[in-house]
Protein backbone atom coordinates (compact mmCIF):
# COMPACT_ATOMS: atom_id res chain seq x y z
CA UNK A 1 0.00 0.00 0.00
CA UNK A 2 1.17 3.43 -0.83
CA UNK A 3 1.45 5.65 2.39
CA UNK A 4 0.87 9.36 2.24
CA UNK A 5 2.64 11.39 5.23
CA UNK A 6 0.64 14.64 6.40
CA UNK A 7 3.44 17.01 4.72
CA UNK A 8 5.53 16.37 1.66
CA UNK A 9 8.64 18.45 2.21
CA UNK A 10 11.70 19.22 -0.37
CA UNK A 11 14.75 20.43 -0.07
CA UNK A 12 15.10 24.13 -0.03
CA UNK A 13 17.04 24.80 -3.27
CA UNK A 14 15.68 25.63 -6.59
CA UNK A 15 16.98 24.79 -9.89
CA UNK A 16 18.46 27.64 -12.41
CA UNK A 17 20.19 27.26 -15.63
CA UNK A 18 23.38 28.41 -14.39
CA UNK A 19 23.77 26.29 -11.26
CA UNK A 20 22.53 23.16 -11.36
CA UNK A 21 22.61 22.05 -7.82
CA UNK A 22 22.23 23.78 -4.84
CA UNK A 23 23.35 23.05 -1.02
CA UNK A 24 20.86 21.24 0.78
CA UNK A 25 19.89 24.35 3.94
CA UNK A 26 17.06 22.43 5.40
CA UNK A 27 13.83 21.58 4.77
CA UNK A 28 10.15 22.76 4.68
CA UNK A 29 6.63 21.86 3.28
CA UNK A 30 6.53 22.29 -0.26
CA UNK A 31 4.73 24.71 -2.09
CA UNK A 32 2.38 25.01 -5.00
CA UNK A 33 3.05 27.06 -8.28
CA UNK A 34 6.71 26.74 -8.50
CA UNK A 35 8.02 26.34 -12.08
CA UNK A 36 11.43 23.98 -12.66
CA UNK A 37 12.98 25.42 -14.78
CA UNK A 38 12.18 29.56 -14.75
CA UNK A 39 14.67 30.46 -11.68
CA UNK A 40 11.73 31.93 -9.58
CA UNK A 41 11.83 30.88 -6.16
CA UNK A 42 8.65 32.43 -4.86
CA UNK A 43 9.34 31.43 -1.06
CA UNK A 44 11.58 34.19 -1.49
CA UNK A 45 11.22 36.46 -4.20
CA UNK A 46 9.09 38.76 -2.31
CA UNK A 47 11.42 39.63 0.33
CA UNK A 48 14.35 39.43 -2.74
CA UNK A 49 11.67 42.00 -4.20
CA UNK A 50 11.68 44.33 -1.40
CA UNK A 51 15.06 44.51 -0.41
CA UNK A 52 16.05 45.23 -4.25
CA UNK A 53 13.51 47.58 -4.12
CA UNK A 54 11.88 46.15 -7.61
CA UNK A 55 10.91 43.22 -9.49
CA UNK A 56 13.21 42.48 -12.85
CA UNK A 57 10.75 42.86 -15.69
CA UNK A 58 11.15 39.13 -17.53
CA UNK A 59 10.22 37.96 -13.87
CA UNK A 60 6.57 39.66 -13.55
CA UNK A 61 5.43 37.15 -16.02
CA UNK A 62 6.57 34.15 -14.13
CA UNK A 63 4.50 35.33 -11.61
CA UNK A 64 0.84 34.84 -12.90
CA UNK A 65 0.37 31.34 -11.99
CA UNK A 66 1.31 31.65 -8.68
CA UNK A 67 -0.44 34.96 -8.28
CA UNK A 68 -3.90 33.43 -9.68
CA UNK A 69 -3.73 30.62 -7.01
CA UNK A 70 -3.32 33.35 -4.53
CA UNK A 71 -5.66 35.17 -5.68
CA UNK A 72 -8.37 31.92 -5.85
CA UNK A 73 -7.77 31.10 -2.02
CA UNK A 74 -8.10 34.71 -0.80
CA UNK A 75 -11.30 34.43 -2.71
CA UNK A 76 -12.78 31.36 -1.35
CA UNK A 77 -11.68 32.20 1.91
CA UNK A 78 -13.94 35.23 2.00
CA UNK A 79 -11.57 37.94 0.70
CA UNK A 80 -13.88 40.55 -1.55
CA UNK A 81 -13.45 39.94 -5.46
CA UNK A 82 -14.80 41.53 -8.45
CA UNK A 83 -14.88 38.84 -10.37
CA UNK A 84 -15.83 35.63 -8.47
CA UNK A 85 -16.28 32.33 -10.52
CA UNK A 86 -19.31 31.12 -10.00
CA UNK A 87 -20.54 27.38 -10.20
CA UNK A 88 -23.53 27.14 -7.85
CA UNK A 89 -25.62 29.40 -9.51
CA UNK A 90 -25.18 28.20 -12.94
CA UNK A 91 -24.44 31.59 -14.44
CA UNK A 92 -22.69 30.50 -17.42
CA UNK A 93 -24.41 30.30 -20.72
CA UNK A 94 -26.69 28.35 -22.43
CA UNK A 95 -24.36 27.00 -25.07
CA UNK A 96 -22.29 25.32 -22.40
CA UNK A 97 -24.84 23.70 -20.90
CA UNK A 98 -26.38 22.25 -23.79
CA UNK A 99 -22.78 20.98 -24.44
CA UNK A 100 -23.04 19.55 -21.09
CA UNK A 101 -25.92 17.40 -21.91
CA UNK A 102 -23.93 15.33 -24.28
CA UNK A 103 -21.03 14.86 -22.34
CA UNK A 104 -21.02 11.71 -22.97
CA UNK A 105 -20.42 12.06 -26.56
CA UNK A 106 -17.22 11.35 -27.76
CA UNK A 107 -17.12 14.03 -30.48
CA UNK A 108 -17.42 16.28 -27.48
CA UNK A 109 -15.34 19.52 -28.49
CA UNK A 110 -13.46 20.49 -25.19
CA UNK A 111 -12.08 23.61 -26.99
CA UNK A 112 -14.94 24.82 -27.39
CA UNK A 113 -16.52 23.78 -23.98
CA UNK A 114 -13.44 25.68 -22.15
CA UNK A 115 -14.42 29.16 -24.48
CA UNK A 116 -17.72 28.90 -23.67
CA UNK A 117 -17.14 28.56 -20.08
CA UNK A 118 -14.73 31.67 -20.03
CA UNK A 119 -11.67 29.11 -19.63
CA UNK A 120 -13.44 27.07 -16.86
CA UNK A 121 -13.82 23.62 -18.53
CA UNK A 122 -12.48 21.70 -15.40
CA UNK A 123 -14.47 22.89 -12.71
CA UNK A 124 -17.64 22.75 -14.68
CA UNK A 125 -16.73 19.49 -16.39
CA UNK A 126 -16.13 17.96 -13.06
CA UNK A 127 -18.99 19.45 -11.25
CA UNK A 128 -21.39 18.71 -13.59
CA UNK A 129 -20.10 15.03 -13.79
CA UNK A 130 -20.08 14.32 -9.84
CA UNK A 131 -23.66 15.94 -9.55
CA UNK A 132 -25.21 13.38 -12.57
CA UNK A 133 -23.53 10.03 -10.89
CA UNK A 134 -25.10 11.43 -7.61
CA UNK A 135 -22.15 11.20 -5.90
CA UNK A 136 -22.29 14.93 -4.32
CA UNK A 137 -25.45 13.83 -2.43
CA UNK A 138 -24.47 9.80 -1.79
CA UNK A 139 -20.59 11.11 -0.19
CA UNK A 140 -22.47 14.34 1.06
CA UNK A 141 -19.98 16.60 -0.05
CA UNK A 142 -20.06 20.36 1.25
CA UNK A 143 -20.87 22.48 -1.61
CA UNK A 144 -18.82 25.14 -0.19
CA UNK A 145 -15.83 23.29 0.19
CA UNK A 146 -16.77 21.41 -3.43
CA UNK A 147 -16.43 24.62 -5.09
CA UNK A 148 -13.09 25.47 -3.51
CA UNK A 149 -11.63 22.29 -4.27
CA UNK A 150 -12.29 22.44 -8.02
CA UNK A 151 -11.12 25.71 -8.38
CA UNK A 152 -7.84 24.93 -6.65
CA UNK A 153 -7.26 22.19 -8.79
CA UNK A 154 -8.34 24.32 -11.99
CA UNK A 155 -5.60 26.79 -10.63
CA UNK A 156 -2.83 24.91 -9.76
CA UNK A 157 -2.44 23.81 -13.63
CA UNK A 158 0.05 25.96 -15.48
CA UNK A 159 -2.49 27.65 -18.47
CA UNK A 160 0.72 28.93 -19.80
CA UNK A 161 1.41 25.36 -21.14
CA UNK A 162 0.71 24.62 -24.23
CA UNK A 163 -0.72 20.88 -23.66
CA UNK A 164 -0.05 19.77 -19.81
CA UNK A 165 -2.96 22.10 -18.27
CA UNK A 166 -6.31 22.32 -17.07
CA UNK A 167 -8.00 21.76 -20.56
CA UNK A 168 -6.55 18.70 -20.86
CA UNK A 169 -7.28 17.60 -17.57
CA UNK A 170 -10.99 18.67 -18.06
CA UNK A 171 -10.39 16.29 -21.53
CA UNK A 172 -9.02 12.99 -20.11
CA UNK A 173 -12.34 13.53 -17.35
CA UNK A 174 -14.89 13.32 -19.88
CA UNK A 175 -12.86 10.26 -21.56
CA UNK A 176 -12.68 8.70 -18.68
CA UNK A 177 -16.59 9.46 -18.47
CA UNK A 178 -17.67 8.27 -21.87
CA UNK A 179 -15.60 4.77 -20.48
CA UNK A 180 -17.47 4.52 -17.08
CA UNK A 181 -20.59 4.49 -19.34
CA UNK A 182 -19.06 1.28 -21.23
CA UNK A 183 -21.42 -2.14 -20.25
CA UNK A 184 -18.67 -3.79 -18.30
CA UNK A 185 -17.73 -1.07 -15.98
CA UNK A 186 -21.37 0.48 -15.45
CA UNK A 187 -22.60 -2.89 -14.37
CA UNK A 188 -19.58 -3.26 -12.09
CA UNK A 189 -18.21 0.16 -10.64
CA UNK A 190 -18.99 1.21 -7.11
CA UNK A 191 -20.16 5.03 -6.57
CA UNK A 192 -16.64 4.72 -4.87
CA UNK A 193 -14.87 3.55 -7.59
CA UNK A 194 -16.53 6.18 -9.91
CA UNK A 195 -15.89 9.22 -7.49
CA UNK A 196 -12.09 7.86 -7.30
CA UNK A 197 -11.93 7.63 -11.45
CA UNK A 198 -13.40 10.97 -11.44
CA UNK A 199 -11.13 12.86 -9.30
CA UNK A 200 -8.07 10.80 -10.65
CA UNK A 201 -8.73 12.35 -14.14
CA UNK A 202 -9.21 15.72 -13.21
CA UNK A 203 -6.23 15.85 -10.99
CA UNK A 204 -3.59 13.36 -12.83
CA UNK A 205 -1.25 15.78 -14.21
CA UNK A 206 -2.03 18.75 -11.32
CA UNK A 207 0.81 21.18 -11.12
CA UNK A 208 2.79 20.06 -13.99
CA UNK A 209 5.82 22.15 -14.68
CA UNK A 210 5.52 21.52 -18.81
CA UNK A 211 8.71 19.37 -18.78
CA UNK A 212 9.10 15.71 -18.38
CA UNK A 213 10.89 13.18 -15.72
CA UNK A 214 14.22 13.17 -17.92
CA UNK A 215 14.62 17.16 -17.71
CA UNK A 216 13.95 16.77 -13.98
CA UNK A 217 16.29 14.36 -13.21
CA UNK A 218 19.18 15.52 -15.53
CA UNK A 219 18.59 19.15 -13.78
CA UNK A 220 19.01 17.79 -10.22
CA UNK A 221 15.73 19.38 -9.72
CA UNK A 222 14.19 18.96 -6.21
CA UNK A 223 11.30 16.61 -6.93
CA UNK A 224 13.77 14.19 -9.11
CA UNK A 225 15.68 13.81 -5.73
CA UNK A 226 12.32 14.00 -3.38
CA UNK A 227 10.80 10.89 -5.28
CA UNK A 228 14.49 9.14 -5.85
CA UNK A 229 13.76 9.64 -9.67
CA UNK A 230 11.33 7.61 -9.98
CA UNK A 231 7.52 8.45 -11.17
CA UNK A 232 8.53 11.73 -10.25
CA UNK A 233 5.86 13.81 -12.20
CA UNK A 234 2.63 11.25 -11.01
CA UNK A 235 4.37 11.04 -7.89
CA UNK A 236 3.93 14.88 -7.44
CA UNK A 237 0.72 15.29 -8.87
CA UNK A 238 -0.84 12.73 -6.50
CA UNK A 239 0.60 14.24 -3.68
CA UNK A 240 -0.45 17.87 -5.04
CA UNK A 241 -4.39 16.38 -4.72
CA UNK A 242 -3.98 14.88 -1.64
CA UNK A 243 -2.98 18.16 -0.33
CA UNK A 244 -5.71 20.11 -1.91
CA UNK A 245 -8.09 17.33 -0.23
CA UNK A 246 -6.49 17.90 2.72
CA UNK A 247 -6.69 21.97 2.69
CA UNK A 248 -10.33 21.44 1.57
CA UNK A 249 -11.23 19.09 4.27
CA UNK A 250 -13.26 17.82 0.84
CA UNK A 251 -13.51 14.64 2.97
CA UNK A 252 -13.88 15.68 6.32
CA UNK A 253 -17.63 14.32 7.16
CA UNK A 254 -16.39 10.79 6.17
CA UNK A 255 -14.35 8.19 8.76
CA UNK A 256 -10.61 8.68 8.76
CA UNK A 257 -9.97 5.37 7.22
CA UNK A 258 -12.43 5.84 4.19
CA UNK A 259 -10.35 9.43 3.72
CA UNK A 260 -7.11 7.81 4.07
CA UNK A 261 -8.27 4.82 1.37
CA UNK A 262 -9.18 7.96 -0.72
CA UNK A 263 -6.03 9.04 -0.69
CA UNK A 264 -4.16 6.03 -1.30
CA UNK A 265 -5.83 4.75 -4.29
CA UNK A 266 -6.22 7.65 -6.27
CA UNK A 267 -2.14 7.88 -5.61
CA UNK A 268 -2.32 3.87 -7.36
CA UNK A 269 -4.28 5.41 -9.98
CA UNK A 270 -2.44 8.41 -10.86
CA UNK A 271 0.91 6.46 -10.52
CA UNK A 272 -0.67 4.22 -13.58
CA UNK A 273 -0.26 6.72 -16.22
CA UNK A 274 3.86 7.45 -15.63
CA UNK A 275 4.23 6.10 -19.59
CA UNK A 276 7.52 4.59 -18.71
CA UNK A 277 6.18 1.86 -16.86
CA UNK A 278 3.39 1.75 -19.82
CA UNK A 279 4.64 -1.85 -20.87
CA UNK A 280 4.96 -3.51 -17.01
CA UNK A 281 0.62 -2.79 -17.14
CA UNK A 282 -0.11 -3.56 -20.62
CA UNK A 283 1.70 -7.11 -20.06
CA UNK A 284 -0.34 -7.33 -17.28
CA UNK A 285 -3.45 -6.63 -18.91
CA UNK A 286 -2.60 -8.76 -21.64
CA UNK A 287 -2.40 -11.41 -19.49
CA UNK A 288 -5.60 -11.00 -17.73
CA UNK A 289 -7.46 -10.92 -21.32
CA UNK A 290 -5.60 -14.02 -22.31
CA UNK A 291 -6.66 -16.07 -19.23
CA UNK A 292 -9.75 -14.32 -19.32
CA UNK A 293 -9.80 -13.98 -15.23
CA UNK A 294 -10.76 -10.74 -14.92
CA UNK A 295 -13.60 -10.51 -12.31
CA UNK A 296 -15.25 -7.31 -11.90
CA UNK A 297 -16.52 -8.53 -8.52
CA UNK A 298 -13.27 -7.98 -7.30
CA UNK A 299 -12.54 -4.74 -5.86
CA UNK A 300 -8.54 -5.04 -7.06
CA UNK A 301 -9.85 -6.29 -10.10
CA UNK A 302 -11.66 -3.45 -10.82
CA UNK A 303 -8.80 -0.86 -9.37
CA UNK A 304 -6.54 -2.05 -11.71
CA UNK A 305 -9.22 -1.73 -14.91
CA UNK A 306 -9.73 2.00 -13.60
CA UNK A 307 -6.22 2.58 -14.43
CA UNK A 308 -6.23 1.10 -17.41
CA UNK A 309 -9.53 3.40 -18.06
CA UNK A 310 -7.48 5.93 -16.86
CA UNK A 311 -4.08 5.19 -18.83
CA UNK A 312 -6.40 5.21 -22.06
CA UNK A 313 -7.78 8.24 -21.16
CA UNK A 314 -4.86 10.20 -20.53
CA UNK A 315 -3.33 9.26 -24.44
CA UNK A 316 -6.73 9.08 -26.21
CA UNK A 317 -6.15 11.93 -28.27
CA UNK A 318 -5.16 10.34 -30.99
CA UNK A 319 -8.10 8.07 -31.11
CA UNK A 320 -10.47 11.21 -31.17
CA UNK A 321 -11.92 12.74 -34.43
CA UNK A 322 -9.68 14.08 -36.69
CA UNK A 323 -10.12 17.97 -35.59
CA UNK A 324 -9.56 17.87 -32.42
CA UNK A 325 -6.64 15.68 -32.33
CA UNK A 326 -4.85 17.58 -34.85
CA UNK A 327 -5.34 20.51 -31.91
CA UNK A 328 -3.93 18.10 -29.27
CA UNK A 329 -1.30 16.97 -31.80
CA UNK A 330 -0.22 20.44 -32.37
CA UNK A 331 0.42 21.68 -28.34
CA UNK A 332 1.73 18.68 -27.49
CA UNK A 333 4.04 18.92 -29.88
CA UNK A 334 4.77 22.68 -28.92
CA UNK A 335 5.36 21.45 -25.94
CA UNK A 336 8.01 19.07 -26.91
CA UNK A 337 9.74 21.83 -28.96
CA UNK A 338 9.76 24.55 -25.83
CA UNK A 339 11.70 21.79 -23.85
CA UNK A 340 14.15 21.37 -26.59
CA UNK A 341 14.72 25.01 -27.00
CA UNK A 342 15.39 25.81 -23.24
CA UNK A 343 17.81 22.13 -23.38
CA UNK A 344 19.91 24.22 -26.59
CA UNK A 345 20.32 27.39 -24.26
CA UNK A 346 21.56 25.92 -21.48
CA UNK A 347 23.54 23.63 -23.58
CA UNK A 348 22.22 20.43 -22.07
CA UNK A 349 21.85 17.04 -24.11
CA UNK A 350 18.38 17.50 -26.03
CA UNK A 351 15.66 14.63 -25.07
CA UNK A 352 14.17 12.56 -27.52
CA UNK A 353 11.29 13.68 -30.10
CA UNK A 354 12.17 17.33 -28.35
CA UNK A 355 14.88 18.74 -31.24
CA UNK A 356 12.21 21.05 -33.62
CA UNK A 357 14.77 20.55 -36.26
CA UNK A 358 15.24 16.74 -36.33
CA UNK A 359 11.42 16.20 -35.72
CA UNK A 360 8.17 17.19 -37.29
CA UNK A 361 4.32 16.89 -35.38
CA UNK A 362 3.92 13.87 -37.98
CA UNK A 363 6.73 12.14 -37.14
CA UNK A 364 6.24 12.42 -33.51
CA UNK A 365 2.80 11.58 -33.37
CA UNK A 366 3.03 8.46 -35.97
CA UNK A 367 5.79 7.08 -33.48
CA UNK A 368 3.83 7.80 -30.51
CA UNK A 369 0.73 6.22 -32.33
CA UNK A 370 2.09 3.10 -33.27
CA UNK A 371 4.24 2.16 -30.14
CA UNK A 372 2.47 3.70 -27.54
CA UNK A 373 -1.37 3.98 -28.84
CA UNK A 374 -2.29 1.59 -30.90
CA UNK A 375 -0.98 -1.46 -28.20
CA UNK A 376 -2.71 -0.18 -25.60
CA UNK A 377 -6.67 0.61 -27.40
CA UNK A 378 -6.27 -2.69 -29.22
CA UNK A 379 -5.98 -4.61 -25.79
CA UNK A 380 -8.81 -2.38 -24.53
CA UNK A 381 -10.82 -3.02 -27.19
CA UNK A 382 -10.54 -6.94 -26.71
CA UNK A 383 -11.98 -6.11 -22.87
CA UNK A 384 -14.81 -3.85 -24.31
CA UNK A 385 -15.24 -4.54 -27.33
CA UNK A 386 -18.33 -1.89 -28.06
CA UNK A 387 -19.07 0.69 -30.24
CA UNK A 388 -16.93 2.85 -28.73
CA UNK A 389 -14.19 1.22 -29.03
CA UNK A 390 -14.15 0.23 -32.74
CA UNK A 391 -14.90 4.28 -33.04
CA UNK A 392 -11.75 4.93 -31.03
CA UNK A 393 -9.59 2.40 -33.51
CA UNK A 394 -11.32 4.30 -36.71
CA UNK A 395 -10.10 7.52 -35.66
CA UNK A 396 -6.85 6.42 -34.98
CA UNK A 397 -6.24 4.62 -38.68
CA UNK A 398 -7.62 7.61 -39.78
CA UNK A 399 -5.47 9.97 -37.69
CA UNK A 400 -2.24 7.84 -38.55
CA UNK A 401 -3.09 7.94 -42.54
CA UNK A 402 -3.22 11.83 -42.44
CA UNK A 403 -0.18 12.40 -40.49
CA UNK A 404 1.39 9.64 -42.71
CA UNK A 405 0.19 11.49 -45.66
CA UNK A 406 2.11 15.03 -44.51
CA UNK A 407 5.48 12.99 -43.56
CA UNK A 408 6.39 10.23 -46.72
CA UNK A 409 9.61 9.31 -45.41
CA UNK A 410 7.80 8.51 -41.95
CA UNK A 411 5.21 6.69 -43.89
CA UNK A 412 7.98 4.48 -45.46
CA UNK A 413 9.95 3.71 -42.28
CA UNK A 414 6.40 2.13 -40.98
CA UNK A 415 5.59 -0.07 -43.59
CA UNK A 416 9.10 -1.23 -43.15
CA UNK A 417 9.12 -1.55 -40.03
CA UNK A 418 5.36 -3.79 -40.48
CA UNK A 419 7.45 -6.39 -42.01
CA UNK A 420 9.86 -6.84 -38.95
CA UNK A 421 7.80 -6.45 -36.69
CA UNK A 422 9.79 -7.68 -33.46
CA UNK A 423 13.46 -5.64 -34.76
CA UNK A 424 11.10 -2.48 -35.71
CA UNK A 425 9.83 -2.20 -32.18
CA UNK A 426 12.14 -2.44 -29.45
CA UNK A 427 14.11 0.96 -30.21
CA UNK A 428 11.63 3.22 -31.19
CA UNK A 429 9.23 1.85 -28.62
CA UNK A 430 12.33 2.66 -26.08
CA UNK A 431 12.62 5.78 -27.36
CA UNK A 432 8.85 7.06 -27.30
CA UNK A 433 8.43 5.85 -23.58
CA UNK A 434 11.53 7.47 -22.74
CA UNK A 435 10.13 10.41 -22.63
CA UNK A 436 8.80 9.61 -19.36
CA UNK A 437 5.46 11.17 -19.01
CA UNK A 438 5.66 14.30 -21.01
CA UNK A 439 2.69 13.39 -23.39
CA UNK A 440 0.96 11.93 -20.92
Amino acid sequence: MLAVTNKTIKPSFVFTPDVRVRSQVGFEPERRGSHPYLGVDFRTLHSRAESAGTIPARRIRRLFSFQRHLLSSRLLRGAPHLNPLHILDEDYCGQAKCMLEKVGSWNFDIFLFDRLTNGNSLVFLTFNLLNQYGLIELFQLDMVKLRRFLVLVQEDYHNQNPYHNAVHAADVTQAMHCYLREPKLAQSLTSFDILLGLLAAATHDLDHPGVNQPFLIKTNHYLAALYRNTSVLENHHWRSAVGLLRETELFSNLPAEDSLSIERQLGSLILATDISRQNEYLSRFRTHLDENDLCLGNASHRHFVLQMALKCADICNPCRPWELSKQWSEKVTDEFFHQGDIEKKYKLEISPLCDSEANTIASVQIGFMTYVVEPLFAEWARFSDTRLSQTMLGHLGLNKASWSAMEPEASGSSEEGESEPGRATDEPSSRVLSQGSQES
